[in-house]
Formats: C-alpha cells, sequence, structure tokens
C-alpha cells in the first residue's frame, strides 16, 4: 500500500488511509450519494425484539448476488458511475476487484452499528473489506474477540480508506458506537466480494 499506515494490532491485516480522496471529491461525492442512493431502513431482530435499524442502508453490485446478515436479505441495485469510481479507485490501490458495496447512512449521533464481525459465508473465509467515510467523522472501535484487554479507537474522517483483510474478521470485531454528541450526517461505503 502507498499511502496510509498498518495499525499493527494482533491476530489482524487493518491498514488507515486518512486522505484517499480530497476534501472536494468527498465533498461531491458525499453531495450525490446522499440524493442518489435508494437508502432502506430495515427492521433488525436482536434476542427477540424487533426494531428499526438504527441506520440507513443500501446495496449495490456489479452482479445479482444478494446479501444477508442480521436476518436481513438484501438484494443489490447496479452500481452507478460515482460508486463504480470510488470502486475503481480502491481497486487500483489495494489489487481486488469488489462485486458489492454495503452503504451506511448515519443521520446523526444517534445511528450506529452494534459490535460485529464482516464474516458471513457468502463473503469467503478471509474477506477483504475496503470501507470508505464522507461526511461528518466517527469514532471506530475495534476488539479482540479472545484477549479482552486488546481494543483499539480510531477516528473515521471523511476521504478516508479503512482496509481490513486476511484473518481480521476471524480475531476482531468492530462497531460505530452511539454518541451523544451533536454529529453531522455520515456516509460510509464497504466495499466487499461475493462470489
Amino acid at each position: 500500500m502507498t499511502k496510509g499506515f498498518d495499525l499493527k494490532l494482533k491476530d489482524a491485516d487493518v491498514w488507515y488511509h486518512p486522505n484517499f480522496f480530497t476534501e472536494e471529491e468527498s465533498k461531491n461525492y458525499f453531495k450525490s450519494l446522499i440524493t442518489e442512493t435508494n437508502w432502506q431502513q430495515d427492521d433488525i431482530t436482536v434476542f427477540g425484539k424487533t426494531y428499526k435499524q438504527p441506520r440507513l442502508t443500501a446495496l449495490y453490485g456489479s452482479n445479482k448476488k444478494p446479501y444477508s446478515y442480521s436476518n436481513i436479505t438484501m438484494h443489490p441495485h447496479q452500481f452507478t458511475k460515482e460508486l463504480f469510481e470510488i470502486k475503481s479507485k480502491i481497486e487500483s490501490e489495494i489489487g481486488k476487484d469488489f462485486t458489492t458495496c454495503l452503504l451506511n447512512l448515519y443521520r446523526d449521533g444517534q445511528d450506529s452499528n452494534g459490535w460485529h464481525a464482516d464474516n458471513e459465508k457468502e463473503l469467503g473465509e478471509n474477506p477483504v473489506i475496503a470501507s470508505v467515510s464522507f461526511g461528518a467523522n466517527r469514532m471506530f472501535h475495534l476488539k479482540h474477540r479472545f484477549v479482552p484487554e486488546l481494543k483499539h479507537k480510531l477516528i473515521l474522517e471523511s476521504g478516508s480508506l479503512l482496509v481490513m483483510k486476511d484473518k481480521t474478521q476471524h480475531f476482531w470485531l468492530h462497531q460505530i458506537p452511539k454518541t451523544k454528541k451533536k454529529v453531522e450526517v455520515r456516509i460510509n461505503l464497504t466495499f466487499r466480494i461475493i462470489k
């Protein structure tokens, strides 16, 4: 990887590139994505209780393969011009061809994503996840599944790229926690490979 730095986490390969996209690119992508994306809010069931997922989501892809997590199955729209541009820039940086993008819209500090690993069967054994942020900065937490004292926090900035690969999803969980601080809207794109 040319830019960015390795978080140097045990049992993981996680890289962070703070200014992967310029400020101007980030603002332009944010504007088009917020208005042109087919956002949806699914019901999610946790421990037998059903409630609205605390963020909006959308799925885009180059194939018609659905993606399932937390008892939700999403079917992809075709990649837009902007998503294809973003995807191509990431692919030329890290040498992987992504088929699918799961987008998340965090409207305020109460929108969040709980502890999880991106380890769904359709992602393969050691998935590569490339995560891009546009809009407000948000805190990103990581914790080791088996060594409780191993934790890491990182602010995901607008225009940044975070890449998780190799055995990361086997050993680490991650989340975007809720915050009482006033935060503006954030859009997150997670590119992945569904064969």
